[in-house]
């Protein structure tokens, strides 16, 4: 089915920033096609055609410019309405492979349009099934060789005198992935610039009116000391707060770099159209509520012009950067500098953290609402704080996601280098409900979101206080190499206290050395415990309280230290921690029961916030989980997707199309059709027949040898066989069958189609592994308990594919009962499974569900013994193409 994106085209970024649009060509732009290659030189024309331009410009024009089709496919790239590059290619004798040719205007050359349009060019034929890319390219056309070589896909080449052949195979996976992402970077940067490092502003809607969002936000930007030019846009007044003031976008004295755009909501569409007709590079739209005309009217405008666009429905955006000092906001407070990056689409979440960062002695680099994201995303947010060296952390809260595959890509590269931070959200029907109402897009799936964040490396809170209270530990201590934790108490009750709370957040109390131990001995009192939790009593000095500290930080069983303290008439335990704190290689963290915030600095004269307090011991072990989990993730290898022996792609597809065309369009395979797709990838099934009548079955069961049977109801509407009564096991003798088969019969009437017949197979452990796929987030795979323990007892991890070598480790282990079950299963052959279903969803993205449970495994090895898949037309857009949402 034809895509959006495919049918309109899409918006791109060059190299420079600028926003270029692509799109299939049709019969009408054939003239233009014409225009772009007379306009080549004489040197163009040769590296182009392998000599003189032809005479017949206007007929190939025409055939460049045909609609797209089985064989042919064509993409232009325009910039500000000019066509300024043509990539094209014709399907050869072998319907798998087709010739590419591409041209592109020399004013716009070295900025990318050329690898824009051979990417489109590579989507398309990858969804027509195509997996091969030839590309005869004279060997002084070394442009267009670097271009090929560096595009990141498999290429073969060989060399004809002076032409070489060079062919891309279009499987390059997340090599390829990862090379549209490094190219990506550099372009979003540079639009980014546009709005996070404007050199000029306008805002257009400010007010004289002091309760206006226009006058709110002009007010913040003079107040921040914008280092900029800044105007005001308003017909009605000359000067406001002392910034210059024209009637319109078009009477200002200069072009602004970004409009902050605070009109109402019927206004909005015309404030964008004069900006894009004066050239300005970005908006940002606080307002609310545009209705569909007007959303398509602003939208039409910013693909006409190259406009990148925060909002609308959001509060703005902040640079702290002394060099920028931007708040384009309509905050109420100033906002404190800092070196943490926020992200939200929620404007009261913009609100509420930056407030609460500023009271917990944190700062923000830089701030941007999304609001209803009608352009910037959170993945755009990712490639900038990548480059942005003055971000040190990142912070999201997402309600939706427009391409996860890419996001986590982006989120797994940052996270190695920088703490990446998510507030979850709508993780309930009535939230996702509301979520929608104010964010115009469907709520992210709770599962797939908490597997894209785990697989990427991000920290996941659930509230805005856990937030803060990781981020403290976070920017003021840094992860632990482990999770052994030691509590070093005065007050014996907080000690126990967070005890039980590290025993919930996944921390674990190792005992302490022997040489630790002497030293506690010698310096706490007799009734004082010096096993951990050390409990050191209230009546020890503060510079005692100290020592026993420095060692138990110096024990080389301990990753990281709690600290909970309370004054008392001897002195303040919390006195001695200050430098010591500053000066270890370990985190310590401290809780201080009595005070009010949930966290806040422990401070140093010196060098300023040295760790973080929390005023309570759950909230410390909280943080040191969240931590610990981190530093974990980071210790891990990366992994990589795996090439595994025995898969048969092109037979599975064949196979799922021609089910797809059976079912039109949506469907349940046939177990015969079941079988030949697991056999396709390898993996293990147990043999299966289908017997139409009694008669068939007995015969079946005669060509196994007469040994037991497993029998198993193909009926219409019942797919849980055996919660529905559709499975006899262990059936014997031919009178069995035929008594299985009459009672089948009676059970389930006239929707009983067939039954399935296979040999028994010895007992082990029943797994599921099954396939849930998302039109937003593709497919999830899935691993747990199996048989009749799948619904009873719900134990199962998940995580989205493509699937590495590490991520089906992390679904084996990802079970409560995986400590367990891990003794007493083949590791080897189930991972196997794992990595061969993850290959299955990848390769085909029309398995909308997939179930093989039970997955019986023994000593042996492991084999399905039940399975079904549903089918349905591929929706979803191609997370290798890289455009802007509108």
């Amino acid at each position: 089915m034809t895509t959006t994106v495919e049918r309109l085209g899409h918006r791109g970024l060059l190299a420079d920033g600028r926003v270029v649009l692509i799109r299939p060509l049709v019969p009408s732009d054939a003239p233009a096609v014409t225009r772009l290659h007379r306009a080549f030189g004489e040197r163009d024309s040769y590296l182009r055609f392998f000599g003189p331009a032809p005479s017949h410009l206007d007929r190939l024009a025409e055939t460049i410019a045909a609609e797209t089709g089985p064989r042919h496919a064509a993409a232009g790239a325009f910039l500000e309405g000019r066509l300024v590059g043509v990539a094209n290619y014709e399907t050869l004798a072998d319907p798998g492979i087709a010739e590419i040719a591409l041209a592109v205007d020399a004013t716009a050359r070295a900025e990318g349009v050329g690898t824009l349009l051979l990417e489109q060019l590579v989507s398309t034929a990858r969804a027509r099934g195509i997996n091969r890319l030839l590309a005869v390219v004279s060997t002084e056309n070394t442009r267009m060789l670097r271009l090929l070589r560096d595009f990141g896909l498999p290429m073969t080449s060989t060399s004809q005198g002076p032409e070489r052949e060079i062919v891309l195979q279009l499987d390059g996976g997340e090599r390829y992935l990862e090379t549209v992402a490094t190219r990506e970077r550099v372009a979003e940067v540079a639009s980014l610039r546009h709005v996070l490092e404007p050199a000029s502003i306008a805002v257009i809607g400010a007010n004289r009116r002091q309760s206006s969002v226009g006058h709110a936000v002009l007010r913040n930007l003079t107040e921040a000391g914008f280092t900029g030019a800044l105007f005001a846009v308003n017909p009605h007044a000359d000067r406001i707060l002392g910034v210059e003031c024209r009637p319109s976008v078009a009477d200002l004295p200069q072009t602004p770099e970004l409009a902050v755009v605070a009109v109402p909501a019927p206004a909005v569409a015309d404030a964008i159209e004069d900006c894009g007709r004066r050239g300005v590079r970005a908006v940002v739209i606080i307002t609310a509520g545009l209705s569909g005309d007007d959303t398509d009217r602003v939208l039409t405008a910013v693909r006409r012009y190259g406009i990148r666009v925060v909002g609308p429905n959001c509060i703005g955006v902040v640079n702290t950067d002394p060099n920028v000092r931007m708040n384009a906001t309509f905050l109420r407070s100033a906002v404190a500098g800092g070196d943490i990056g926020v992200m939200t689409q929620s404007g009261g979440v913009a609100i509420a953290l930056t407030e609460l960062l500023a009271a917990a002695g944190l700062g923000v680099s830089n701030v941007v609402s999304a609001g209803d994201k009608y352009d910037v995303s959170g993945n755009d947010m990712l490639l900038w704080w990548q480059h942005d060296d003055r971000t040190a952390a990142a912070v999201l809260y997402l309600e939706s996601f427009g391409n996860p595959r890419k996001f986590g890509l982006l989120a797994r590269a940052l996270a190695r280098e920088k703490p990446v931070l998510a507030v979850r959200g709508a993780n309930t029907a009535l939230a996702q409900r509301a979520a929608a109402s104010h964010t115009a897009a469907a709520a992210t799936p709770a599962v797939s979101r908490d597997a894209l964040f785990e697989q990427a490396g991000v920290l996941a809170v659930d509230t805005v206080t856990e937030l803060l209270t990781v981020l403290a530990a976070l920017r003021w201590q840094g992860p632990p190499s482990g999770n052994r934790v030691a509590v070093v108490s005065n007050a014996g009750g907080t000690g126990v206290l967070a005890v039980d709370a590290c025993a919930r957040h996944g921390l674990a109390l190792p005992e302490l050395t022997e040489e630790t131990l002497v030293r506690l001995r010698a310096l706490l009192p007799e009734q004082a415990s010096s096993r951990n939790p050390v409990d050191t009593t209230a009546a020890v000095h503060p510079l005692a309280f100290g020592a026993c500290v420095d060692a138990v930080v110096e024990d080389p069983s301990v990753d990281a230290v709690i600290v909970a303290t309370a004054p008392t008439a001897v002195g303040d335990p919390a006195d001695a921690l200050n430098q010591r704190v500053s000066l270890r290689g370990k985190p310590i963290v401290v809780v201080r029961p009595g005070q009010l915030a949930p966290v806040a600095p422990l401070t140093d004269e010196l060098v300023g916030p040295v760790t973080a307090s929390y005023s309570d011991p759950e909230y410390a072990a909280q943080a040191l989980g969240k931590l610990a989990g981190y530093a974990r993730w980071l210790a891990q290898p990366s992994g990589e997707v795996p090439h595994l022996p025995g898969i048969d792609v092109d037979g599975a597809r064949t196979l799922v199309a021609e089910a797809l065309a059976h079912n039109h369009g949506d469907g349940w395979l046939t177990p015969a059709e079941v079988g030949a797709l697991l056999r396709s990838f390898g993996i293990p099934t147990v043999p299966t027949s289908v017997a139409a009548d009694e008669a068939q079955a007995v015969e079946l069961f005669e060509s196994m040898g007469g040994r037991p049977v497993a029998l198993k109801a193909n009926a219409e509407g019942l797919l849980h066989k055996s919660a529905g009564g559709g499975v006899a096991l262990d059936v014997r003798g031919a009178e069995g069958i035929r008594d299985v088969f009459a009672t089948f019969r009676e059970r389930f009437g006239g929707a009983l189609h067939s039954v399935v017949v296979q040999p028994m197979v010895p007992k082990g452990r029943e797994l599921l592994v099954g396939i849930n796929a998302d039109d937003v987030f593709g497919p999830l795979v899935v691993f747990g308990l199996g048989g009749v323990d799948t619904d009873l007892i719900a134990d199962r991890s998940a995580r989205l594919a493509p699937l590495t070598e590490s991520d089906a480790d992390q679904l084996l282990t990802g079970l409560r009962s995986s400590p367990e079950l891990l003794r007493q299963l083949p590791v080897p052959a189930v991972r196997d499974v794992l990595m061969r279903v993850g290959l299955l969803a990848v390769a085909l993205p029309e398995i909308a569900e997939l179930d093989l449970n039970p997955l019986v495994a023994t000593e042996d090895g492991c084999v399905v013994l039940d399975s079904r898949v549903r089918v349905r037309g591929h929706l979803t857009g191609d997370p290798y193409l890289r455009y802007l949402k509108h």
